[in-house]
């Protein structure tokens, strides 16, 4: 093909492509911070829900996990929900779910009120997110704009996940904390007025008849949720304990169950296809272990600000504020530099920088530590490299998948995330706790344990990402940036479903 056919190629995919794209990427990208705020804004609030709602110490835990929980087990049937009923439609509901829900929160008259809602929403972020990621293949047919569209909602996912605790400690101190769940009111309601007007409808194609696989689906669903639960029981209970290890075995069983029915049904649920290539498996696999470095470290310098050096929840809040900007400049570097250099070099770069972070972070870490030498530049280096590999891993996550499986492969980049956290809050978060109580046990002040115990989880973490580094020089391959037609795959014998159709670009 000439450089003039490939010009004219671009060309045509820019042309045929939907004017509409960029206002749908603002709806999709509004909700999705919304979602990965909801994460986050709940930790600084939680001393004060604990005293309203009278929980025991061991029930508030629950205030977190069963949001985890749910979204973790859930997010792969959400994805396939979508890609076989409609992205659009999905997407609906599920910010439906999340809105109805979060209302039952900031209205919650008692714990059980408050964790039920919590469950709820977790839902509703398994519906709406794989929805909302797979349909920026969609509305994006040109690789670059793809590429740039990808980078923003992986960079608002981050920024989302920093704002959170900015936003809950400023709520929890000026208002209320049952201000924390209102708020995600106006932005769902934004969503549901603007989804119809901005977002087409798309679905992978459906032979008649062509249902949901149940039996692939409950034992995927129940597998994840196992897990989950049982990396949530290993924060409070022994490795060993039944307890944790009956629902890890029983998951992993189910997980291993769920594999062989899909090879011998015609129709399955995840399609084993999916898991053939490296690039794709190697991106959600280190996904895993992000996540956990980054979930360790936003709980634990939570922990560390109010425990040790005694800020109040609204200057806990404040103290992210570098961290948000960090993200924002690193989200903004790497969508830059992601189409010359590639996802490959881009995530090296991310976690080696990270690891960094995480070293330095730990290192400020002193009983009476200054916030401008101590704090801040752990803040600053780990928040802008962490941002760098947010957008590269949902590339990587969606590389070579058909607009068939674009719900499907957002729910299995998702769900990793969400595993990712639980396994972070569940292993390194516990190493520092039981180091504190060791050596509080032992006749070491408090506050010196606790400095001590975070500093070496922290240590830990930058170890991990260090591994997640190898990972990637070693398995994955040179991410393709050749264009496809997106909405030719996801349409492709829809059109009748849906009574309309469009006309594919050429390629």
């Amino acid at each position: 093909m000439s450089s003039a056919d490939k010009e004219t190629q671009g060309g045509s995919v820019l042309a045929d492509a939907d004017p509409r794209r960029w206002a749908a990427l603002a709806v999709l990208t509004a909700m999705q911070f919304m979602l990965m705020m909801d994460v986050t804004v709940v930790n600084i609030a939680l001393p004060q829900i604990e005293d309203d709602l009278d929980f025991s110490p061991g029930g508030l835990a629950w205030v977190v996990n069963a949001y985890v929980l749910t979204a973790g087990g859930f997010l792969l049937l959400g994805g396939r929900l979508s890609d076989m009923f409609g992205r659009r439609k999905i997407f609906i509901a599920g910010v439906l779910v999340f809105g109805l829900s979060s209302v039952v929160c900031g209205a919650a008259a008692n714990s059980g009120m408050l964790v039920g809602g919590r469950f709820v929403q977790g839902f509703g972020e398994a519906l709406a997110g794989p929805a909302a990621l797979g349909l920026i293949p969609v509305l994006f047919r040109d690789a670059k704009e793809r590429t740039k569209a990808l980078g923003i909602w992986g960079g608002m996912a981050a920024v989302g996940s920093a704002v959170g605790s900015v936003v809950g400690g400023a709520l929890t101190d000026l208002v209320d904390w049952r201000w924390i769940f209102f708020i995600n009111i106006p932005v769902a309601v934004f969503a549901l007025i603007m989804v119809p007007r901005v977002i087409p409808e798309s679905r992978m194609a459906r032979a008649p008849g062509q249902g949901i696989d149940a039996v692939g689906a409950l034992s995927v669903t129940g597998g994840l949720v196992a897990i989950v639960y049982g990396l949530l029981q290993a924060a409070d209970d022994p490795w060993g304990s039944t307890d944790v290890l009956l629902p890890l075995f029983g998951g992993i069983a189910l997980l291993i169950f769920m594999a062989v029915w899909e090879s011998r049904v015609p129709d399955p649920m995840i399609p084993l296809r999916f898991f053939t290539n490296r690039t794709r498996v190697t991106s959600n696999g280190v996904s895993v272990l992000a996540l956990a470095a980054f979930y360790t470290y936003a709980f634990l310098l939570t922990l560390y600000l109010q425990q040790v050096l005694d800020y109040s929840p609204m200057k806990t809040g404040l103290t992210y504020i570098p961290f948000t900007v960090a993200i924002g400049v690193g989200m903004g570097v790497s969508t830059a530099l992601m189409p010359r250099l590639g996802v490959k070099p881009i995530l090296m770069i991310s976690f080696l920088g990270s690891a960094g972070g995480l070293l330095l972070a730990a290192g400020g870490l002193a009983t009476d530590a200054s916030f401008l030498t101590g704090i801040m530049p752990g803040l600053l280096v780990y928040g802008f490299f962490n941002a760098v590999g947010f957008p590269a891993l949902t590339n990587g996550a969606l590389h070579e998948v058909t607009g068939q499986d674009a719900g499907l492969a957002s729910g299995v980049q998702t769900a990793m995330q969400q595993v990712g956290g639980s396994l972070g809050l569940a292993t390194l978060v516990p190493l520092a706790l039981r180091y504190v109580n060791d050596h509080v046990a032992d006749g070491d002040l408090p506050q010196i344990a606790q400095t001590e115990g975070y500093a070496l989880a922290l240590r830990a973490a930058a170890g991990i990402l260090v591994v997640a580094t190898v990972l990637v020089l070693l398995l994955m391959d040179k991410v393709d940036s050749k264009p496809r037609d997106a909405v030719a795959e996801a349409t492709s014998g829809a059109a009748a479903a849906e009574g309309t159709s469009r006309t594919p670009a050429a390629s």
